[in-house]
């Protein structure tokens, strides 16, 4: 069959990597893709939101299979869209519908969901600009440290953990009065913080059945020792060892299955990826966010330690069918480094030239923020490169991937050199 998938990232680079191997892709199209992507598939350029020229090349190019990487399209409702296309009904689509995508588009929603279901999360209250004087207020007396979240899309930077009262009150009036995340800030969700170990489970759901993905923990601060702003994910690593089979089966019981059971008390068919942000405290899962769509860099250590057909999966997916597919798991540790731009998540340069790419040896790169230019890879991005390794200990798999962050040059070049570190030695 035909696949398209819309992205330019890392996710979308490994999704085309793992279709490419499946013997049923008869043809892959990326849109706009990156030159990691170009590898292993025909990139089309046309933009994720362009829906109107999404459905041209769908007809153009006879797709049968298409699979949304980014949150944003899912939000703005590409799939609702496609489907009232009426020379696209044939077409299997893996993503939520515009509706289902809110538990992601909005952290509000999302937490109102969670309460109505009884699934574990923290305690929250939500304020917009006609309520600041209440939740300045409300902030003087709340437990530090605190979170404020900005209810819709900012690209993974909209979440702020404030150790103050003085710093809470200053963002919370950056949010709601100064626009500091535009409309996405025009409510905030006031969090309490959760003290505990993050990580991430994923679901694959065809709106009935589902299956539960290798979970992944990632590294989100731009620092070593988790210091500094958060960005996209500068890193990540599967299998989690303090995730034991007690705990995920914990986490199937109070988070995935009433999760999914509330999607289909609303009426919303979801058929897609759930990932499921986790923070495990006490022993106990706490859900800090929902994403209509797999992480990333998660997907770069997930993807790899899947063998089974991942076009197989997809459209069992889509058909409405997963419960017929078995998911077998690589017992291999991935770890990924994610090399960003000199400058990020704040102000970064692009167009340097990457060189050394070639040099690298049994780990595999998946390109994030890249461009194919004049025969050159030049970056295009904050998030660079995502540099995967995989091996029989989680000591190796984090040396293998350290070992090729450093042999890949960039002018500007940052990485983390602390990715998985923290497991080893929890796993002591």
């Amino acid at each position: 069959m035909n696949i398209l998938i819309l992205g330019s990232g890392g996710r979308e680079h490994a999704f085309a990597w793992k279709l490419s191997q499946s013997p049923l892709c008869d043809t892959l199209y990326v849109a706009p893709g990156n030159a990691g992507t170009a590898l292993v598939a025909t990139n089309l350029p046309i933009a994720y939101n362009d829906f109107s020229a999404i459905a041209a090349a769908l007809l153009d190019k006879k797709i049968d299979l298409l699979i949304v990487g980014p949150e944003e399209p899912l939000v703005k409702g590409i799939v609702d869209y496609l489907r009232q296309q009426s020379d696209l009904s044939n077409l299997r689509i893996v993503g939520p519908d515009a509706k289902g995508a809110q538990l992601e588009g909005s952290k509000d929603f999302s937490k109102q969901f969670m309460l109505r279901y009884g699934i574990p999360t923290a305690s929250s209250k939500t304020f917009t600009a006609d309520t600041l004087t209440e939740g300045l207020t409300y902030l003087g007396t709340h437990p530090l440290p605190i979170v404020l979240k900005a209810d819709g899309l900012a690209a993974g930077k909209g979440v702020i953990i404030a150790e103050t009262v003085t710093d809470a009150q200053n963002a919370l009036r950056e949010m709601l009065d100064g626009q500091k995340f535009g409309e996405a800030g025009s409510k905030v969700v006031v969090e309490q913080f959760l003290r505990g170990i993050e990580l991430s489970v994923f679901v694959l759901t065809d709106g009935v059945n589902y299956k539960i993905l290798p979970e992944a923990k990632d590294y989100k601060r731009i620092g070593e020792a988790d210091t500094g702003p958060n960005t996209g994910g500068m890193g990540a690593v599967s299998p989690v060892v303090f995730a034991n089979k007690a705990f995920l089966q914990k986490v199937e019981d109070k988070v995935v299955k009433p999760t999914l059971a509330g999607l289909q008390q609303e009426g919303i068919r979801y058929q897609g990826f759930i990932f499921v942000g986790l923070m495990k405290v006490n022993g106990e899962p706490y859900v800090i966010e929902y994403n209509a769509r797999m992480g990333d860099p998660e997907t770069e250590v997930v993807l790899p330690r899947i063998k089974t057909d991942f076009a197989e999966l997809m459209m069992a997916t889509a058909d409405g069918e997963l419960d017929k597919m078995t998911i077998e798991v690589s017992p291999q540790t991935a770890v990924t480094t994610v090399l960003v731009s000199g400058g990020y998540p704040g102000e970064y340069a692009t167009g340097k030239i990457i060189s050394e790419l070639e040099r690298l040896e049994d780990v595999t790169a998946f390109h994030a923020g890249t461009l194919e230019k004049n025969g050159h890879v030049l970056t295009n991005g904050g998030r660079v490169l995502a540099i995967t390794a995989q091996a029989n200990s989680l000591e190796n798999a984090v040396r293998k991937s350290q070992e090729a962050a450093r042999t890949v040059q960039f002018d500007g070049k940052q990485y983390r050199k602390d990715i998985g570190v923290d497991l080893i030695r929890y796993a002591d």
